[in-house]
């Protein structure tokens, strides 16, 4: 499987689009300067105990606090607590938390009030970022990822990815990690650690806790609430999720990041950072990559997959509803039973898509077409799980009902990606009237004079629907040419598909956008 991995950089937002052969699978917008990521650590104060929820309100900087649970504080809480008083007095200069003397665990049925009071500044780590009207939801339970393994200081436990294949290699990199790691550090081994040797390990091993250690200087200066360590940034922290060797291409638009990318990949596997390129064609790229046509036709309340076939999604504050059609595959040929198997199988396939793509999370229940043999039910549940067994989302999959009811849960720590894909027409602002289709080349004619003769413009671009495009380029005497005869100034006509049928704009010489 082939996958090639698009980036928009624009100054508001960076766009993240995988696909996995040519088909997109995953898509993400982060806002630029965006706070409060999963992983992110903050030094956050205590603003309220709430005892009958045995959890309290931590004030992060965010505008709503964020949620701590008591189950969620970990059992080395205490000793977390120990070491944050430590650092923070200036009197001490820790060099290692292996001097740091362990804490007893905290009781995994106390309350929230025996340990934490009004007003006392705890370390925390973002757990699921802000979604619809809550805060950020926290833990006290600290780790740092890295590509191979996960660092978690305070605990010296090491445990190993039930995905890796043997048992062989799982006790080969346990009895490995557990000779290479410091004292009060705990490991969790990821799957793309196996098969690497031990200088790979060491020394992402060493740079991890070199990251954690830089919590001691921050922490002695730092006033809650303020960002401690932060995540790196949305494009790294996929790579460093996603990457493996059939990768084929990644296409940033902007030299910067792309500097980091391939400064990146040339640190987990040199050799490999080729596969990284600068896009500079003057389409935009997601247009170019024909991202932008997936988009409309992925983000829909109603999504075509296969002969006819579609799904209608539909979403609430609690959970998701997948409903799946047949179409006109009810036409065919064949019995009942054979043609909803098919169709559902299939819709299993673009399910598993539409639950990475959107990342819905929650809970999500899917209606297939009615089957009454059992084995067949059988058969989808199976397909299900094994075409989500891509998704690196935790996620549990019921058996179908007798109702050919699916349940699945998929954790969700990040708002879902929600794009409208219906547009209000920009000619008629949704009205249902536009102007005579006979004006509208003469408008197009004034405002053309208008930039050339009082803006005194010296090139234009002129970006519109193909149609219109079409229309204004074709023949010898097409309105284009007679644009450039009559001004002597030159006129590039370029196709847009995003656009809306009669939608216009003119950019200059500097392919700035000219404002009428």
């Amino acid at each position: 499987m082939s996958s090639d991995l698009i980036i928009d950089v624009t100054p508001s937002e960076i766009v993240i689009a995988l696909q996995e052969n040519k088909k997109l699978v995953e898509f993400t917008r982060e806002k630029s300067g965006a706070k409060f990521a999963v992983g992110d650590i903050y030094l956050g104060k205590v603003k309220k105990i709430m005892p009958s929820l045995n959890a309290a309100f931590i004030d992060v900087g965010y505008e709503k606090d964020a949620f701590l649970h008591y189950l969620d504080m970990g059992p080395q809480f205490s000793t977390l607590n120990k070491f944050l008083r430590i650092v923070s007095s200036r009197k001490n200069k820790i060099t290692s938390i292996s001097r740091i003397h362990s804490n007893p665990d905290i009781n995994k049925e106390g309350r929230i009030t025996e340990i934490l009071k009004a007003g006392q500044k705890v370390l925390v780590q973002v757990a699921k970022e802000p979604i619809s009207t809550k805060g950020p939801r926290l833990t006290s339970e600290i780790s740092i990822a890295g590509r191979y393994m996960v660092l978690m200081p305070f605990s010296e436990k090491v445990s190993v990815s039930q995905k890796i294949s043997t048992n062989e290699e799982k006790n080969r990199l346990k009895k490995l990690v557990q000779s290479i790691k410091p004292r009060k550090y705990g490991i969790i081994v990821r799957t793309a650690a196996e098969g690497k040797k031990v200088a790979d390990l060491d020394q992402e091993l060493r740079r991890l806790v070199d990251k954690w250690e830089t919590t001691f200087h921050k922490l002695k200066r730092a006033s809650a609430p303020s960002l401690i360590i932060g995540e790196i940034d949305r494009a790294t922290a996929l790579l460093r999720d996603i990457y493996n060797p059939n990768f084929n291409s990644i296409i940033v638009n902007d030299q910067a990041v792309c500097n980091e990318i391939t400064d990146y990949i040339d640190s987990i596997q040199p050799g490999k950072k080729k596969i990284v390129k600068l896009y500079k064609g003057n389409r935009p790229i997601l247009e170019h990559y024909g991202i932008e046509k997936q988009i409309k036709a992925s983000f829909g309340k109603t999504v075509s997959f296969k002969n006819g076939a579609y799904l209608i999604v539909e979403h609430t504050e609690a959970f998701h509803v997948i409903d799946v059609n047949s179409g006109n595959r009810a036409k065919g040929g064949g019995d009942q039973e054979s043609n909803a198997l098919e169709v559902n199988l299939a819709a299993c396939d673009e399910v598993a898509r539409q639950l990475r793509l959107r990342d819905m999370g929650g809970i999500i229940v899917i209606d297939f077409i009615d089957m009454h043999i059992a084995t067949n039910r059988q058969k989808v549940y199976d397909h299900m799980k094994d075409v989500m067994a891509n998704d690196r989302t935790k996620h549990n999959i019921l058996p179908l009902s007798k109702f050919c009811l699916m349940q699945i849960t998929r954790q969700r720590v990040r708002p879902e990606e929600i794009i409208e894909t219906a547009e209000k027409c920009p000619t008629c602002n949704g009205s249902g009237k536009i102007m005579p289709t006979i004006l509208f080349a003469d408008e197009l004619e004034n405002k053309v004079k208008y930039i050339f003769k009082d803006l005194n413009k010296k090139r234009l671009q002129l970006k519109v629907h193909p149609y219109i495009a079409a229309y204004l380029t074709k023949g010898f005497k097409s309105r284009r040419n007679q644009w450039i005869l009559k001004y002597l100034k030159w006129v590039k006509v370029e196709p847009n598909t995003s656009y809306a049928f009669l939608e216009y704009h003119f950019f200059d010489e500097n392919l700035e956008e000219i404002i009428l």
